[in-house]
């Protein structure tokens, strides 16, 4: 991995994007969160829900604004110093199409927090937001080629192929928030990776590279709040957010899509593998339940804390593959990432399922099977796929703090 000539200009940039932006967003969380409690944006305690107490959601409209005040900033400031070169490939409609199409993201996401939407109408939403990316002028027009050396032109699929990306992309982030601090850390590394990526050689964009350290900076200043124990959610404000955001991020100027693919693998792969289970199943794509990663690794008994730090492990792994790799390599790397996640997640459900399931001889003498704890149902929302605690055993035993 060679960095560009005079990378070293854009430092003094990028640092003091992420602090502004984390600065931001830290001070930014707690009124969003006092306004959460005012309007009763909250994930009140229920039968499902194990939280003791009301905790308010939407904490993605402070990472939007902070990471919007400090993008317009520091192009600003750019502009007038003219601290990095400006690429050609990236002009008011690009700019229109990230921080626009951001701003749209977060708003709709939070009238979901607010409202509760059916997930037909988020869907449709989203639908729009990544046809507003393409009408502006922003789009995949060439991947790696998976089957050796140089570029796939994607000519008249690079529409299609761009809505397809920015859908996968927010839905990825949205479903991998399922614990306290998870869909932030996963963007923050996700965020910081690409910003490294954008300049070396290969991409050669430190604009880009400030921008995404901006977005950084606005994670890790949220997940301050946002670590488990969490005083306030991300919500679907910030899952749209982020997922759009990184997805825009990935393909302006000169896309860095198989860099995305391979640094997102953990949310990517939760995300394919719940789609076809759950078709496999004859149900929804969207129907909540617990069979993501993150619900698999707490069943193995996993702490709250530990699966969110073995899933950052696994993303920082694959950063740095995305570092030392370049090209049709990424892809191969995914791949493969892809064959050995999907082999344990299937493992996974096989013996927790067996585990679950009486002994047969039990079911065929019609003996009462072992007593186990009853799993409630998920949440009924496809886009607070948190999950749930067990029923207690005991009339008066005191709740869990894993949501």
């Amino acid at each position: 991995m060679r960095f560009i000539t005079g990378w070293e200009n854009a430092i003094p940039l990028m640092v003091v994007a992420f602090l502004a932006a984390g600065l931001a967003t830290l001070l930014l969380t707690p009124l969003v969160r006092r306004l959460a409690h005012r309007l009763d944006i909250l994930d009140h305690p229920d039968e499902r829900r194990v939280n003791v107490s009301p905790i308010p959601r939407g904490g993605g409209l402070a990472i939007m604004s902070a990471f919007l005040a400090v993008a317009i900033g520091a192009t600003v400031a750019n502009g007038q110093l003219h601290l990095i070169p400006m690429p050609d490939s990236i002009g008011l409609a690009e700019m229109a199409a990230l921080l626009g199409g951001g701003l749209a993201a977060a708003v709709l996401g939070a009238v979901d927090d607010y409202l509760q939407l059916r997930a037909r109408w988020q869907f449709l939403g989203q639908l729009v937001l990544a046809g507003s990316v393409i009408v502006l002028g922003v789009s995949v027009a060439f991947i790696q080629n998976p089957l050796g050396p140089g570029l796939l032109l994607l000519d008249g699929l690079a529409g299609a192929f761009t809505v397809f990306w920015i859908l996968g992309m927010i839905n990825s982030i949205n479903w991998i928030d399922g614990l306290d601090g998870l869909s932030s850390g996963v963007g923050l590394i996700a965020a910081s990776t690409l910003g490294i990526i954008s300049l070396t050689v290969a991409v050669g964009q430190p604009y880009v590279a400030v921008l995404c350290f901006a977005l950084a900076g606005a994670l890790l200043g949220f997940l301050r709040w946002n670590f488990h124990p969490a005083a306030i959610f991300m919500g679907t404000s910030g899952t749209m957010f982020v997922g759009f955001t990184l997805a825009v991020l990935s393909i302006l100027g000169t896309a860095k899509v198989a860099v995305a693919i391979l640094i997102l693998g953990v949310p990517i792969i939760d995300t394919f593998w719940i789609i076809v289970r759950r078709l496999a199943s004859k149900r929804s794509p969207f129907a909540p339940d617990r069979g993501h990663i993150h619900h698999r690794l707490l069943d193995l008994g996993l702490s709250h804390t530990q699966t969110v730090l073995l899933i950052y492990g696994l993303c920082l792994g694959l950063a740095v593959l995305a570092f030392v790799l370049s090209g049709t390599a990424q892809l191969y790397a995914f791949a493969i990432f892809v064959i050995a996640a999907g082999l344990a997640l299937f493992v996974l459900t096989r013996r927790l399922g067996a585990i679950e399931r009486p002994p047969r001889a039990q079911r065929h003498m019609g003996a009462h099977p072992i007593a186990t704890v009853a799993r409630p149902r998920a949440d009924d929302r496809p886009e607070t796929d948190r999950p749930v605690a067990a029923a207690p055993v005991k009339a008066k035993a005191p709740p869990s703090t894993t949501r």
